[in-house]
């Protein structure tokens, strides 16, 4: 096994370990470090398949930008820790199952489906933004609108559990 392959294996680890670590943490400074680590991981692997840009926005964006926001939030509101049991139905748990194993169903049917493809590692170019700009927005267009959708319902998501019951509205 070669160096790259245990680095690789290493830092994928870890990646998948901290964001473990941001869903299962019932402190949420904990849960905002651990994403932290998770991003600047990400940063890492960008790194090792030669796109330094996307590093770079990484590290810039999320881990500089999203997370220290998070953390003035976190600061701002009080972080007490989370009772995960109080309020939930019996059958929320395993509808989140289902759906989870839906979506695992769905990627590994689409991995299998996938065609065999030559990567051409010079359309890369160090992950310049031009190339990359060309190739989102030409031949991914649909997955780019996807992503929008899913944080527009991420935000709706949070707008709702933010809000104060209507008891402490009065």
């Amino acid at each position: 096994m070669s160096f790259e392959m245990i680095f690789f294996i290493l830092v994928g680890a870890l990646s998948v370990g901290s964001a473990v670590g941001v869903v299962s943490s019932k402190v949420a400074v904990h849960s905002a470090l651990f994403l932290l680590v998770h991003f600047a991981t990400l940063a890492i692997l960008y790194v090792t398949l030669n796109a330094q840009f996307l590093a770079a926005v990484q590290v810039i964006v999320y881990a500089g930008g999203i997370v220290i926001l998070i953390l003035f939030v976190i600061m701002l509101i009080g972080s007490a820790p989370l009772d995960t049991r109080a309020g939930y139905r019996s059958w929320v748990p395993y509808a989140g199952l289902g759906l989870g194993g839906a979506l695992l169903a769905g990627i590994g049917w689409n991995v299998l489906r996938m065609p065999a493809v030559t990567l051409n590692p010079d359309a890369n170019q160090g992950g310049v933004p031009v190339v990359l700009g060309l190739h989102l927005y030409s031949q991914n267009i649909l997955l780019v609108e996807l992503a929008a959708v899913l944080l527009l319902v991420a935000l709706l998501g949070a707008l709702l559990l933010a809000r104060r019951p209507k008891a402490e509205e009065a």
